[in-house]
């Protein structure tokens, strides 16, 4: 399913899917400094079928998971998280 597509595959025009702004939300929320796994997981993963949201980030590879020392389970944004969280919602330009 393309990305934008919804949960059904097919958006009305000019909606916005919403798996793929709360996916956003989730790349921002992460930020650049990795989290704590069980925070990650606490506030975003869900059991809702229509909101996939931690679910949709790892199928397209924009989060990683790994063991930090001292620190336990981390999730990070991936090189390509980043890009499409770039590339959707550019930071504002400087003062």
């Amino acid at each position: 399913m393309p990305p934008g597509a919804g949960a059904t595959g097919i958006l009305p025009a000019g909606a916005t899917d919403p798996v793929e702004d709360l996916v956003l939300d989730l790349l921002a929320w992460i930020g650049s400094a990795p989290r704590p796994y069980d925070e990650v997981i606490e506030a975003w993963r869900t059991s809702c079928p229509r909101l996939p949201v931690w679910e949709e980030a790892n199928e397209r590879a924009f989060v990683t998971c790994r063991l930090e020392a001292g620190r336990g389970r981390v999730v990070g944004v991936t090189p390509a998280g980043a890009a499409h969280l770039r590339a959707r919602r550019p930071p504002p330009p400087a003062p």
